[in-house]
């Protein structure tokens, strides 16, 4: 007998006697019920070290203090109002070496969640691909309020479980063996939220 005929024995008999499913409880929170969601992802937001503005006229502030700014195609006009900076729209894509050159990114989301101070991108509309938010150093992500959910159940209901998905809960962090924290090593080093009226 082989050692594989000899594992795949051992595996029959302890299956032999085929035990009933386990039934898993599923009675966690699907739905969140209070009544200031936005301020629980500020707060959140806050305290991952995220910076948060709040209306679409900080866009302009925010984007007047940037030469070199990547975005995904179908950018909003309104959104890149008086830019006068360099524009590098992501068509044809944009290699890494360039976007790494860039000194931020505009993009929008797909979801946020309140609980948690997670931002998702899925590469919908206004996101465009991961790597487009993932290698340069500052990420300003406008998150519409309709866009915002309390629990992740709720996030993972409105997500297409095969489009890529980014997860975002603050600048990209790390520590080393003495936790000492390190910023910037696993994507942007700089997060900034831009959270705008729903008819924006």
């Amino acid at each position: 007998m082989t050692a594989r005929d000899e594992i795949l024995a051992r595996l029959r008999t302890a299956l032999a006697d085929d035990p009933p499913p386990v039934q898993v409880p599923r009675r966690y929170r699907r739905v969140d019920e209070r009544p200031d969601l936005i301020g629980t992802l500020v707060d959140r937001l806050v305290d991952y070290r995220a910076i948060v503005h709040r209306g679409i006229d900080a866009l302009p502030r925010l984007l007047g203090g940037i030469d070199r700014l990547a975005v995904p195609t179908d950018i909003p006009a309104d959104w890149l109002a008086g830019y006068a900076g360099q524009l590098h729209r992501d068509a044809p894509p944009l290699s890494a070496a360039t976007l790494d050159e860039l000194d931020a990114v505009l993009t929008g989301c797909a979801v946020a969640v309140a609980d948690t101070g997670t931002i998702i991108l899925d590469a919908g509309p206004t996101q465009g691909r991961r790597a487009l938010t993932l290698v340069p150093d500052r990420h300003i992500c406008v998150v519409r309020t309709d866009q915002v959910v309390g629990l992740l159940p709720e996030a993972v209901s409105r997500l297409d479980p095969r489009a890529p998905q980014t997860w975002i809960s603050g600048p990209s962090a790390t520590s080393d063996i003495e936790l000492n924290r390190v910023e910037g090593v696993h994507g942007p080093r700089r997060l900034e939220v831009v959270l705008v009226g729903s008819g924006s």
